[in-house]
């Protein structure tokens, strides 16, 4: 009997030292489990650097009556004076990432909607506000480029290594939520292949989130868990098509659609004119003078980078902040295919039909764009008084 007592004895003793040893053994345990080493703060970590806030802002024109005169016409007569028109500051707010250490900007086109009438700037994640230019946009793909300039080579989000973007996987949202910079959000890849529609403009091959995606987020990067790019915020539906409200259903476009069309914006860039300084002396055209826009040719890459019919009208390079043409909704993008009656194609033909313009002549353009593939032209006709 003693003799098995011992045993048992010797047996709860070994029992006894080694829950002991795993007590002893669980700090380093906790220790593995540091916050600072999880994969999702890492992740975070790498690609803030690179996330921008992005402040637009624009001026519009209204035209409004006093209220007061449709009470009058209704009883004393038609009697009313021309509307009055007032000025409108409009500011937004949304997310960018670098994709260059030139200074290149990935973000949403509704984000910078309007941007030749734009002052735009963007916060680093230093609290560093830097100016900004917008090259060029895809309102179809809702995807746009800018430029910002800094002497030191800028941290960017690398397009040539995309998540593999597999259905389950742990993504990440990075942007300024609200206003909020640096604001996180974190959920799983949890549909592909969505198709959505706003305001009439229908998007394709979406990817699915149920990472809250919130306003000013749009713009800004959804990542993986190896910091690699998933695809570009872009919306979230509050309600269905029949007016049910819902949860965790966010939209990104996706990595790879970001990376070409990255390629056709920076192709896009390297052939756009070089900005103006003050000490050029190069005298400026009437376009320019009478109107307050810059003309460019239509060449060949420029025409295919934009995915637009070849042999027909002349881009609007650049249009100034305050002028005939920023007062009538011209935009830095656009293409001019008509003056007057008169169809053209050179900046030599816009120049010479305006080679008569005075100050207080109204002239006619017709703008807009022309896509190639028998896509539906979407013109407009806007008339410039010459200042």
């Amino acid at each position: 009997m003693p003799i098995v007592g011992a045993r048992i004895s010797s047996s709860l003793s070994w029992a006894l030292i080694g829950s002991c040893a795993m007590w002893m053994a669980a700090p380093a345990s906790l220790a593995q489990a540091d916050p600072a080493s999880e994969p999702s703060v890492l992740a975070v970590a790498k690609v803030l650097p690179a996330v921008v806030n992005v402040n637009t802002e624009r001026v519009v024109r209204r035209r409004v009556r006093d209220p007061f005169e449709d009470f009058a016409a209704q009883y004393f007569g038609n009697f009313r004076s021309r509307p009055r028109e007032i000025r409108q500051t409009l500011q937004s707010l949304g997310s960018g990432f670098l994709v260059d250490p030139a200074g290149y900007i990935i973000t949403n086109q509704h984000v910078v909607e309007r941007a030749a009438d734009l002052k735009i700037e963007v916060t680093m994640s230093d609290g560093k506000t830097l100016p900004a230019r917008f090259v060029t946009g895809d309102e179809k793909k809702d995807l746009a480029f800018l430029k910002i300039e800094s002497k030191q080579p800028l941290p960017f989000i690398d397009l040539n290594n995309l998540s593999p973007n597999l259905l389950g996987q742990t993504v990440i949202v990075v942007g300024n939520a609200l206003g909020y910079s640096s604001s996180i959000s974190r959920g799983v890849l949890s549909g592909m292949k969505r198709d959505i529609t706003i305001e009439e403009i229908e998007y394709k091959n979406l990817l699915q989130t149920d990472a809250a995606i919130n306003p000013g987020n749009s713009g800004g990067p959804l990542i993986d868990l190896s910091a690699r790019l998933v695809g570009v915020s872009s919306a979230k539906m509050a309600f269905t098509p029949q007016g049910v409200p819902t949860q965790g259903v966010g939209f990104a476009i996706p990595a790879d659609t970001v990376r070409d069309t990255a390629v056709q914006f920076r192709n896009v860039a390297e052939h756009q004119p070089v900005q103006k300084t003050p000490d050029d002396t190069q005298p400026a055209s009437n376009a320019e003078r009478l109107f307050g826009m810059q003309l460019q040719e239509l060449t060949q890459d420029l025409t295919d980078a934009l995915g637009l019919v070849a042999g027909k009208g002349v881009l609007i390079s650049a249009v100034e902040g305050i002028g005939p043409a920023a007062d009538a909704g011209m935009e830095r993008g656009l293409v001019i295919y008509r003056v007057g009656k008169y169809d053209v194609r050179t900046v030599a033909q816009i120049e010479k039909l305006l080679s008569r313009a005075r100050a207080g002549s109204a002239v006619d353009f017709t703008v807009g764009f022309v896509r190639s593939g028998g896509q539906s032209p979407r013109l407009e006709a806007v008339t410039l008084t010459a200042r």
